[in-house]
């Protein structure tokens, strides 16, 4: 595969509760240590690349006071400030000219400066990576949509509140961008390409 447009990677919500077996409030199928390898992966790649990253992390204060409507489904309180849970996995945070961006709701362009660092960066493909598959991926990829940027669902690099809820949003996605659902190693070799014309460009 070749991503024409200039492409954003976005990491969602790459915390520390997708890979401890502790309750974090928010349940998570199986397989998150080898989705977060992949993603550790993946993020090197796109430096490489010259690919702009930007991570994005779910945060709560304690007081519970901006959680709005979350707590009304299956979850309970989650990501709160100062626990070892929201911090971002290990292998996963910003360099100095990076950009991290935290969250109070589900979708990452909902009041946040998101859409702003996408324009500085002239992006028109995102390719999304990170959790949860049904919920702030699903919902941050349908903003996406609006917003008019063409988006990649990196499949085994995002895990959903269990795996018929995963499916059930790759094929809602699916539904709205009939191109959308990618794999990790169609990306490292779209990435690879990219760093190749970039070093040869480089040597002329």
């Amino acid at each position: 595969m070749k991503i024409h447009d200039q492409a954003v990677l976005v990491v969602i919500d790459v915390q520390k509760g997708e890979v401890t077996t502790q309750d974090t409030g928010i349940p998570h199928m199986d397989g998150g240590a080898g989705r977060h390898a992949r993603i550790v992966e993946l993020v090197r790649s796109a430096r490489a690349a010259a690919v702009p990253v930007v991570f994005i992390q779910e945060v709560h204060k304690r007081t519970l006071l901006d959680f709005g409507r979350e707590l009304d489904g299956a979850e309970g309180v989650h990501c709160l400030e100062g626990d070892e849970a929201t911090e971002l996995a290990a292998g996963i945070g910003p360099r100095p000219d990076e950009y991290l961006i935290r969250k109070r709701r589900y979708s990452a362009f909902f009041a946040t400066e998101l859409e702003l660092v996408l324009k500085s960066y002239g992006a028109r493909t995102l390719v999304l990576v990170g959790a949860l598959t049904d919920v702030c991926v699903h919902l941050t990829f349908a903003d996406a949509h609006q917003h008019d940027y063409r988006c990649l669902v990196v499949t085994d690099c995002v895990g959903g509140s269990s795996v018929r809820a995963h499916d059930a949003a790759l094929e809602a996605m699916a539904y709205l961008q009939r191109d959308c659902l990618v794999e990790q190693r169609d990306v490292l070799g779209a990435f690879a390409s990219t760093a190749a014309i970039a070093v040869g460009a480089g040597c002329r």
